[in-house]
């Protein structure tokens, strides 16, 4: 058996609580989201999901369209949703993996 030894001193610990929102936990709540209900709508002014959603498009696992005032939808390119204003709001959907061009083989 192993004595137990002193707590160490060099240990600061910082007042407050912890932060609960984590950046990797929101973009999985994101893709839960969208990936269960097949799309997901942002607001205009949602500017911190917008920016998770430009993030997750970048790597595939998201389409982002622009929603416009007649209600038509606009596909947005990776460098499109980077940099998108806050005028219009967007709709999320599930990439279609029957776009993917067939395996050459």
């Amino acid at each position: 058996m192993r004595p137990q030894s002193a707590a160490p001193t060099n240990v600061v610990r910082f007042p407050g609580p912890r932060a609960t929102a984590s950046t990797n936990r929101d973009q999985k709540g994101l893709l839960d989201t969208v990936y269960t209900n097949g799309s997901f709508v942002v607001a205009a002014d949602d500017r911190e999901t917008k920016m998770i959603a430009s993030r997750l498009q970048v790597f595939g696992f998201l389409n982002i369209a622009e929603i416009r005032m007649d209600g038509s939808v606009r596909s947005l390119r990776p460098s499109e949703a980077a940099t998108a204003s806050l005028t219009r709001p967007w709709r999320l959907s599930r990439p279609s993996f029957d776009e993917l061009p067939p395996l050459a083989g």
